[in-house]
């Protein structure tokens, strides 16, 4: 199957960006997440500790693996929610949870393939396994990552999900991209919390979206007192001021369009939000994750 055919259907299902790379072990990103994990910047991400082997070698999630492609779908809204004087969602989880909306577009990839080429052995991953998705996409030359360890393209910015593919088909990898960071520190200088300790370089423990989103304590540290600037779910500071996402451009994808309560919501509206509205307006949302719980508890924390 030509990679040609294959980009042109991963185009008509939404997805702007299609590579390719050889399903082998990572060996330059062994000693680096092993040295991350070691001073503990996952924090309370415990399944970070977990699959190690696994997270480096593709070929131990898929039997008999020999490529990965990796896809990138854009999320950047046509419609922000106002953000003057309100508190802050991350633009991924303005609408439906992306785990579903895009790997149901996988699942329709994978059947084109097969019927293009016939049976074979493959997995889809939407951020939902032991998988370092921005490697692969770097490999890939889909971008590179950057010094706010999120993954940029050139010309459409960061704003997008990553996903992949890997199979026990053979394809022809594709040559990864330089670094075009150059000497720019935008994204190190206007982070609050000064989670990015070193260019390239993220301690989770510091960042606003692991403790709104991924820390479960009935509290949040005190060390984010003042630091979080309306954040309630996510954070967007680091990738909104990057220079890369002027390029950005809004997506197409209806499902991902937030839910029109969403638009008029104010401060107050978020601070007298229960179960029933709760499960209304995020119904289908990654919102959910926090639950009505989390979601309270990182509003209280702003009024301090």
């Amino acid at each position: 199957m030509e990679k040609i055919i294959l980009r042109r259907k991963a185009d008509e299902l939404g997805f702007f960006h299609c590579g390719f790379s050889k399903a082998t072990f990572l060996e330059e990103e062994a000693p680096q997440l092993e040295a991350w994990l070691k001073m503990e910047y996952q924090g309370e991400m415990h399944y970070m500790n977990n699959h190690f082997d696994k997270r480096l070698d593709p070929r131990l999630l898929v039997d008999g693996a020999k490529t990965v492609i990796s896809l990138l779908f854009n999320y950047y809204p046509q419609e922000k929610i106002p953000l003057e004087g309100n508190f802050k969602l991350a633009k991924y989880a303005y609408g439906e949870d992306y785990h579903h909306v895009v790997k149901d577009k996988l699942k329709q990839l994978v059947t084109f393939m097969k019927e293009e080429i016939g049976d074979f052995n493959a997995r889809i991953f939407v951020d939902s396994a032991p998988v370092m998705d921005k490697v692969w996409a770097k490999k890939a030359g889909l971008g590179w990552i950057g010094k706010h360890t999120n993954l940029v393209n050139p010309k459409k910015g960061s704003f997008f999900f990553i996903t992949e593919i890997i199979l026990d088909v053979d394809f022809e990898p594709d040559v990864p991209m330089k670094d075009y960071c150059g000497t720019c520190t935008r994204c190190i200088d206007a982070c609050p919390t000064d989670a990015i300790v070193a260019p390239y370089q993220l301690d989770a423990r510091k960042c606003i979206s692991y403790a709104t989103i991924e820390l479960k304590s009935a509290q949040l540290p005190d060390s984010f007192q003042s630091n979080m600037d309306d954040w309630i779910f996510g954070c967007d500071i680091c990738q909104d001021v990057c220079p890369w996402n002027r390029f950005s451009t809004p997506h197409n994808e209806p499902l991902f369009e937030p839910h029109s309560a969403l638009k008029n919501f104010k401060k107050k509206d978020w601070e007298e939000l229960n179960e029933v509205s709760f499960r209304e307006v995020f119904k289908k949302s990654a919102v959910k994750r926090t639950k009505l719980e989390g979601l309270k508890r990182n509003i209280a924390f702003q009024k301090k």
